[in-house]
């Protein structure tokens, strides 16, 4: 019986002996051990049907990285007997598909088949899938192709005509955390990691498994005794970022102290720290750009014009120069400084961000995706998509969020300036889309 991992082929006579990550000694040896992809390899799924009836059609396997598209081609090889044939598009030329076809051929008069695998097939060109074409037809090979891409765009029409697309989902929490068990079982202790890092783990991942298990690889060769929680884990795997040269102290100390002072709404605080940097011979277009980032992060929709402003006071440094052009920088200073000021937006930025890094890749609700191809209609792209101008309130409050993700309300407009308006909009959507579940 062979090992978890075994790939066949003529082994050295030390290769046992040699190291292997821990992605590749928890390869998974039959198709019941892969994770994830249920919808596939069920009994009574596509690919599931194909092996219990030992015939396999040439295939497109479309999904992410990490998500087991070489695996389960080298394992629908293995359960119906075909000779597996792995060829990357990256590092091969028609000179290596000719070898392949030529032994493909013999292999054939001999009584077996051959399962092509071409990982990265959306590399090759145009003229070069058209070349598979004659061999997939006459059935000399079984085409299983593995692309990060979409089809409809990558493939020839002609070679997604014979061959079916697969696609394989991106593994979800569940999957995640059978190859966190998988792994500590193979180590033979578990990972040095609390429940909440041990959920981080799974959220870094963003659904890629052998980044998974490469990571646990890693946190596998800490000392036997550390336990990490979420901030210790950020440490031990992220770089820290760089500290400032400490020569450039009083620069960063006057930024802070004229980006504060217009914060606070302190107008005559700000022109002074203001002056105190051109006095030290600041850059005037540093201190216009870091004025327009503030007129971004903390004033925001409170005063849309705000960034208009800063835009125009930086456009009209740049034409008139020094020292008429700082006027019109200190002309801006005074705006931000008696501007109503709201960091809603930038909030509500940083929590979408957060947010989307916890959720990683999921895929938009179908009905609001584009279906330019015949492909894309069939597995139902666009399906079900209500236009809202034809709408009576010019609102579908159809659900825009990835399906099984809770909707999340990230913008929290302040009652101050511009954002009162927005807040009297954002409630009135919020009923409308209310009413609208309850129907």
């Amino acid at each position: 019986m062979a090992k978890r991992g075994e790939s066949g082929g003529d082994a050295g006579l030390f290769s046992a002996a040699a190291p292997r990550p821990l992605a590749d000694r928890l390869r998974p040896r039959t198709l019941d051990e892969v994770v994830g992809q249920d919808h596939l390899l069920k009994p009574d799924g596509p690919l599931g049907r194909m092996v219990a009836a030992r015939r396999l059609a040439s295939m497109i396997l479309w999904g992410p990285p990490g998500c087991g598209k070489t695996t389960i081609a080298r394992l629908l090889a293995h359960s119906t007997d075909l000779h597996f044939e792995p060829l990357s598009a990256v590092f091969s030329g028609v000179a290596d598909l000719r070898k392949v076809f030529d032994a493909a051929r013999a292999r054939r008069v001999a009584g077996q088949g051959t399962l092509l695998f071409i990982d990265e097939i959306h590399r090759f060109n145009r003229s070069q899938q058209d070349g598979f074409l004659p061999f997939v037809e006459d059935g000399t090979v079984t085409l299983v192709g593995a692309t990060t891409e979409n089809p409809s765009f990558e493939l020839n029409a002609a070679l997604l005509s014979r061959a079916q697309v697969f696609v394989l989902s991106r593994l979800d929490d569940a999957a995640l955390e059978k190859l966190l068990s998988r792994a500590e079982a193979e180590m033979g202790r578990p990972l040095p990691l609390d429940a909440d890092a041990r959920a981080a783990v799974k959220a870094m991942a963003d659904g890629d498994g052998r980044f998974c298990l490469n990571l646990c690889e890693e946190l596998f060769a800490l000392p036997g005794d550390t336990v990490l929680d979420t901030n210790a884990l950020a440490a031990t795997i992220q770089r820290r970022a760089p500290l400032y040269d400490k020569s450039q102290e009083g620069h960063y100390n006057l930024i802070s102290a004229l980006h504060k002072s217009l914060r606070g709404s302190d107008t005559d605080a700000a022109l002074y720290w203001y002056s105190r940097m051109l006095d030290g011979g600041e850059d005037p277009r540093y201190i216009a750009r870091r004025l327009t980032r503030f007129a971004v992060e903390d004033i925001g929709l409170a005063d849309p014009n705000a960034l208009t402003q800063a835009v125009a006071a930086w456009e009209a440094y740049e034409r008139l120069g020094s020292p008429e052009g700082e006027l019109a920088l200190a002309q801006l200073v005074i705006y931000l400084g008696t501007a109503p000021k709201s960091n809603a937006g930038y909030t509500a930025y940083k929590a979408s961000v957060r947010a989307a890094k916890e959720t990683g890749s999921l895929m938009p609700p179908k009905h609001i995706l584009n279906a330019p191809t015949k492909l894309m209609k069939t597995i139902g792209y666009g399906k079900g998509y209500e236009y809202d101008h034809d709408t009576a309130e010019g609102f579908s409050g159809q659900n825009y969020f990835p399906d099984g993700m809770a909707r999340r309300e990230f913008y929290q407009p302040v009652e101050r300036g511009f954002e009162r308006d927005l807040r009297k909009r954002l409630d009135y959507w919020a009923k409308l889309r209310e009413r609208r579940g309850e129907e």
